[in-house]
């Protein structure tokens, strides 16, 4: 099983918001777009949050983004993992991004979104403890899985509940 990288992190000037998803998954990986998955929700969540939905080229979808303050990244660098479930993920030897540096680049986030438990779990674990202390005092939410495998809340219900990152 080979270590995979990820993908660096999606911002504009002066975000405000941080989506982090835990690691890209095989399709992504191979087409190196966020989310590239046709299933996965998170670009049509995205596109009725802030008109940056699938049907757009992938380019015009990350400036749409970076337009609403928004960043995006995953928490983890490098990673192994056999498929793309995150329940997969090898804990030994994963490699968080550089938060450190993320936030002290990009001081006017406000808080934290997690793109799944898994995302969040990965942060609190591998990422938090090194932070200083205004960066783990962050706001920090959890929302529903965008992946075609989180299937126990619909689209709609999905779509509620990510309607907090508009405030």
């Amino acid at each position: 099983m080979a270590e995979q990288r990820g993908f660096p992190f999606v911002s504009g000037p002066g975000p405000l918001l941080l989506i982090l998803g835990s690691f890209p998954g095989k399709r992504s990986l191979q087409e190196r777009q966020y989310y590239a998955h046709p299933r996965n929700t998170f670009w049509t969540i995205m596109g009725r949050l802030f008109k940056a939905g699938p049907e757009l080229p992938y380019e015009d979808r990350l400036e749409r983004i970076r337009g609403a303050r928004v960043a995006l990244w995953d928490v983890l660098l490098y990673c192994e993992r056999p498929g793309s479930m995150d329940g997969a993920i090898i804990a030994d030897g994963v490699i968080p991004n550089n938060f450190g540096r993320f936030f002290q680049d990009h001081p006017t986030v406000t808080a934290i979104f997690f793109n799944g438990r898994k995302a969040a779990e990965l942060y609190e674990r591998f990422v938090l403890p090194d932070l200083d202390a205004d960066k783990r005092a962050l706001r920090r939410q959890t929302l529903p899985s965008t992946s075609p495998a989180y299937a126990s809340k619909s689209l709609a219900q999905k779509m509620n509940d990510w309607g907090i990152l508009l405030g």
